[in-house]
């Protein structure tokens, strides 16, 4: 009771004490106030830093001011000059939208404190010398581009003698190999570093700019051997293809533009001008005071980079349209615009929401009137008045997302980070963005039948994966027309194959009840069944009997050899029929079953497949047409969700059970017909696949046998490895083209046999044979060129070590001599702890 009381406020106090209390405080104000809370300063230059520019709300230039002033006033501190000095260069390279404004933090600040200035002039020429040696080009373009902002602080001729350097450069490489691509890449970066020079404070740079445009002209205006390869908008032959807009031959000709406009680069910021509005409270000569730029040296030859590269395409899917809603490619903006935005894309991969973030406030960080008003209806950009900007910031990014997605021969990452950063920031910003996604659908679908075969498989690709994020909407009455084309035609096979991907994420009766009326029929009832029937059930099928016997025997977990019983009975019977290969209809029923008792899921079938392992691998070494029956088998049980079926099939590659010639020779062979196979998009995903597998093998032996210091007889079984491997994979090419040639050219035995086929109908499976050829050939270019280029790199490696641990040993054996000995005969006991770090896993490669 006393617990009660004391609970509730009995005796011996409470609700009436605690509000004496209060009112005593009240009284007295007796509180113990809270310690405000300041951050240290250094935390707050770096919170300053990381955001300025980032916000609409503020202005930038006051964002400026307050961050120099910050550094100015305690640049005695430590902590807080370190901070602004190893940040400011971060930055520089990993959020390219910001370096004009870190640039103008750093003019600002050189009246008061020239020191700094001079000190972050030698931090990013540490940062870009390490980059030049490791061939990171993009991280040197980017410093580059930032001591281009700063050329009104350089003594001297400033960045231009880097340029020449680098022009040098590409010359050398251009004049060794016209299939060059490095050097196109220097060639770009001294073409993107130019407007920023002729942008910043620096005056009457004219005529050097001028000057080195006239030397880049040779190598940019001159169509590369390899441009065709990667065009993105091929035709169906040689009359339809629309010529390659070189990144490189646009960027020459529109500074060659500008050059006669008085370098405008209108979209460029000029943060720095804030420095001109305080003139009067600065001290002119150390506003004047200039620097040194530090030695910068450009290896030779200049280091290819992790990455190989291909001339590269402009892409935009705004093009054509009746307003402009990004820049031409005969504005500057439309490169400058583009390079900062696939920088930031590709930089920050390891964050989609950042990256969503960036794209969302692009205006924030170009010159005010760049773009129209954020989320502006395309309608409403007729009323914009005469000589103002129409680019909307929305179809700007989303522009150079796609670029990067339809990228060819491949985009820098895996296709899922651009899916995720579209999906991401229309998200953040449905208004804005769904609008142009809307617009860029629309005309990739109209180009279609146009546009490289791998682009339209990617494009599916993503389209699917989007609609599955936003409730499978998209407006599909626009194209209700197509949906009576033949499945031949592009358009029809792109309906069909964005159909059966969306299926695929969700299911069947999901997906039919989001489309119109006309297209029921493209989604039939069988694929609403979770499970496919057993064919053998029914009562006529052939061999009936004998596979309800397996399909009974692998329930019960019987041992192989009752296995084989009804199995031989199969073969029996098909010998007696007159069937030349009786293992096929045995392996028919064998594998039908197992894809029967795995249907319920992948973890199911995987483990039949381990259970069943030992038969299937057995029935590829017996007869490679029952081999490529194990695909057919797959394939037939799953013909309704042809998706399952080729996950499947790329298991039993895993397993070796398949090899990837017989799943070629399937795909390109038994199920061409008069090239009707290849309109499916599922024979696309399996050759690819298969071809991908092949061809990461290969790379996975390059960059063993390229390890630093490994021994010498690793190095002859990587070898050997090596060119067994890349046999077989020209080899897998080699029946590839076989396959497609006969369709591009007409010369197939059923095409040239077919009475039937009308003239248009065969135009277009032609076309579709030209489509596939093209894009395999494109994949033999690219690996054959990257493993020659690695192959060299790793000779010119070997030779470096060899010739550095020979002069060690030298200078070991001189200083062991000169001490009365020779060290470990002859200083060669070095060599040895080299080769102990550089041990390979051979299980996994060989």
């Amino acid at each position: 009771m006393t617990d009660y009381d004391r609970r509730n406020g009995g005796p011996r106090g409470g609700y009436n004490n605690r509000k004496r209390r209060h009112r005593d405080d009240d009284e007295g104000d007796r509180r113990q106030q809270r310690r405000r809370y300041e951050e240290p300063l250094h935390i707050k230059v770096r919170k300053q830093l990381l955001g300025v520019a980032e916000s609409p709300l503020k202005r930038t230039d006051e964002e400026i001011s307050s961050i120099a002033k910050l550094i100015v006033d305690n640049y005695d501190d430590a902590d807080i000059r370190n901070q602004f000095l190893n940040l400011a260069v971060q930055l520089v390279v990993e959020q390219p939208f910001k370096i004009p404004f870190i640039a103008a933090i750093v003019l600002v600040v050189n009246p008061s404190k020239p020191e700094l200035a001079q000190e972050i002039l030698e931090k990013a020429g540490v940062v870009i010398q390490e980059h030049l040696e490791l061939g990171a080009w993009r991280e040197v373009k980017l410093v580059l581009r930032f001591l281009g902002c700063l050329q009104g602080l350089l003594e001297g001729d400033g960045v231009f003698p880097i340029l020449e350097e680098l022009f040098s450069r590409a010359v050398d490489l251009q004049t060794a190999s016209s299939e060059d691509s490095l050097g196109l890449e220097l060639v770009k970066i001294i073409l993107l570093t130019i407007p920023y020079i002729m942008a910043s404070s620096a005056k009457g740079l004219e005529e050097q700019a001028l000057a080195l445009l006239e030397k880049t002209d040779i190598i940019a205006s001159t169509p590369h051997a390899l441009e065709t390869l990667v065009n993105p908008y091929p035709g169906n032959d040689d009359d339809d293809a629309q010529e390659a807009q070189s990144v490189i031959g646009l960027l020459q000709r529109q500074l060659q533009g500008e050059s006669t406009q008085a370098w405008k680069l209108a979209c460029i910021p000029r943060p720095w001008n804030i420095v001109k509005k305080e003139e009067d409270d600065i001290d002119h000569a150390a506003a004047d005071k200039k620097h040194a730029l530090p030695a910068i040296n450009v290896p030779s030859p200049a280091p290819s980079g992790p990455r190989p590269r291909l001339p590269e395409i402009y892409f935009s899917v705004y093009a054509d349209q009746e307003i402009e809603t990004v820049p031409s490619t005969a504005d500057i903006a439309s490169s400058l615009l583009r390079d900062s935005l696939v920088d930031t894309i590709n930089i920050l991969d390891f964050n989609r929401n950042a990256t969503a973030k960036f794209l969302i406030d692009l205006d924030c960080y170009f010159a005010a009137d760049t773009f129209v008003k954020r989320a502006t209806q395309f309608d409403k950009l007729r009323n914009v008045e005469e000589g103002r900007s129409t680019w909307k910031p929305e179809d700007v990014a989303v522009d150079a997302v796609f670029s990067q997605l339809l990228q060819l021969p491949a985009p820098e990452h895996k296709l899922v980070y651009y899916h995720s950063v579209l999906t991401e920031a229309c998200k953040v910003a449905p208004a804005a963005i769904a609008p142009s996604l809307g617009r860029a659908i629309r005309w990739l679908y109209k180009n279609v039948d146009q546009m490289d075969l791998e682009l339209v498989y990617r494009f599916e690709d993503w389209f699917s994966h989007h609609l599955s994020n936003f409730g499978f909407t998209w407006k599909w009455t626009e194209w209700v027309e197509d949906v009576q084309l033949p499945m031949i035609h592009p358009k029809k096979a792109f309906m069909m194959g964005a159909l059966e991907k969306e299926i695929r994420l969700s299911f069947a009766a999901r997906i039919r009840g989001t489309l119109p009326e006309p297209y029921q029929p493209l989604i039939s009832e069988a694929k609403e069944k979770d499970t496919p029937d057993f064919k053998y059930n029914l009562e006529h099928a052939p061999y009936s009997e004998q596979a309800k016997e397996v399909l009974r025997l692998l329930r019960a977990k019987a041992p192989d050899t009752d296995i084989q019983v009804p199995l031989s009975v199969i073969e029996d019977t098909a010998r007696s029929l007159g069937v030349t290969d009786p293992l096929i209809p045995s392996t028919d029923a064998y594998v039908t079953t197992i894809c029967f008792l795995g249907s319920k899921s992948l973890s199911h079938v995987l483990s039949q497949i381990e259970r069943c392992k030992d038969r299937l691998l057995s029935i590829g070494t017996q007869s490679e047409p029952a081999r490529r029956q194990i695909i057919a088998s797959v394939m037939g049980y799953w013909h309704e969700k042809p998706g399952v079926g080729v996950n499947v099939v790329d298991k039993l590659l895993n397993y070796t059970i398949l090899t990837p010639i017989s799943v070629v020779m399937w795909a390109l062979g038994d199920q061409l017909g008069k090239g009707q196979g290849l309109v499916h998009s599922h024979v696309f995903e399996m050759v690819s696949s298969t071809v991908n597998k092949v061809t990461n093998r290969v790379r996975q032996i390059v960059v063993a046998r390229n390890a630093p210091g490994l021994p010498a007889d690793q190095v002859a079984i990587l070898n050997e490895t090596l060119a067994k491997e890349r046999e077989e994979m020209g080899k897998l090419f080699a029946v590839i083209e076989d396959a497609l040639v006969g369709v591009a050219e007409g010369s197939l035995d059923a095409m040239a046999e077919s009475a039937d086929q009308d003239s248009r109908g065969e135009a277009m499976l032609r076309g579709w044979g030209g489509r596939w050829l093209r894009v395999f050939k494109r994949k033999m270019a690219v690996e054959e060129a990257w493993v020659q280029e690695m192959l060299e790199q790793g000779e010119s490696r070997a030779k470096a070590l060899a010739a550095a641990a020979e002069g060690q040993a030298q200078d070991q054996t001189m200083e062991g001599m000169t001490e009365g000995g020779v060290v470990n005969g002859g200083g060669v006991a070095n060599g040895n702890g080299m080769a102990e770090e550089a041990k390979v896993d051979f299980d996994d490669i060989l």
